[in-house]
């Protein structure tokens, strides 16, 4: 009963994770800044360590089932 919710969250976190990272890394082959107004190392940085993150919090979410 409790494996939905988690499995929910864990697929929105997968997507989300995978999504900006493929982002991240299409803008900087393209040489075209990640964030406007920002660094190009820190706006990717960030970009970076929060799909990661997103990306563990989907490992843990399915690690839950």
């Amino acid at each position: 009963m409790e494996s939905g919710p988690a499995v929910f969250a864990g697929t929105v976190f997968a997507l989300f994770g995978g999504a900006l990272l493929i982002w991240t890394a299409v803008r900087l082959h393209r040489r075209e800044p990640v964030a406007e107004g920002v660094s190009r190392a820190a706006s990717t940085a960030l970009a970076s360590l929060v799909a990661v993150a997103a990306l563990v919090l989907a490992a843990w979410s399915f690690s839950r089932l």
